[in-house]
């Protein structure tokens, strides 16, 4: 997978893109990307990107062609045609799903803005979907393209250490993953559930299904509105209610 990310502040890639998972997995080849300051792209005299909105209002808001310039100099440059993104908080709400199908991708292009936002030609002409990390305005969407590179390139082949380690995650099954335990056995005596030493599979399967079970009905139960309930899930819900 190849990544651009078009952003005014490359510069806030650099402690992100340079350590832990997501180095090992640029040392792996498992991804690549490049930063395109998309200011060196415009054709305005003093360099600028941004302007008054038509009709008035505060702020100021992204000028169309530096971006369109910019993603088709990139796409040429790729020979591809990669899916492009748009960071937004008027986006579709970011998922686990997401992340998975955003995987399947071979080129990604990430806009990341500023401002009051930007020209809304740029939505309907350019992109290919919007997406938000949640109910809430940052001041660019930098910070928000880091959260879904590194929930993507988690997800590449020989990324991640164990195979089984993205599948068992929380959202990846629909529900919030089950509680975990390490030595020592008895710390301040607290004890590790007995299930989880006894060495019995089918059991420790069982206890943990439960577990996830039981954390998304108390933590998050509009995930399991959506969520095809088995008949020994729904028993355990019965028992809890």
């Amino acid at each position: 997978m190849h990544i651009d990310i078009l952003t005014l502040f490359p510069e806030m890639f650099t402690g992100v893109m340079d350590a832990s998972i997501m180095k090992r997995a640029r040392d792996k080849g498992a991804f690549s990307y490049d930063t395109v300051n998309f200011r060196e792209y415009t054709t305005n005299k003093h360099n600028k990107v941004d302007d008054y909105p038509y009709g008035g209002g505060a702020g100021l808001v992204l000028t169309p062609q530096p971006i369109f310039d910019a993603v088709e100099a990139t796409k040429e440059r790729r020979k591809s045609k990669p899916k492009v993104v748009l960071m937004c908080p008027q986006g579709q709400p970011y998922t686990q799903k997401k992340a998975e199908e955003l995987a399947e991708e071979d080129h990604l292009i990430i806009l990341c803005g500023h401002y009051e936002g930007y020209d809304e030609r740029v939505r309907e002409k350019l992109v290919d979907e919007e997406i938000s990390i949640g109910d809430y305005v940052l001041t660019g969407g930098e910070l928000g393209a880091m959260v879904v590179i590194d929930s993507v390139v988690r997800l590449l082949p020989d990324v991640l250490g164990n195979e089984q380690s993205a599948p068992e995650d929380s959202f990846s099954n629909g529900l919030l993953e089950h509680p975990h335990y390490t030595r020592p056995s008895s710390f301040r005596g607290h004890d590790v559930p007995e299930v989880l030493l006894s060495g019995n599979h089918a059991k420790i399967e069982e206890w943990r299904h439960y577990q996830s079970l039981k954390r998304t009905y108390l933590r998050r139960p509009d995930l399991l509105k959506e969520r095809k309930l088995t008949d020994q899930e729904k028993a355990w819900i019965n028992e809890w209610e």
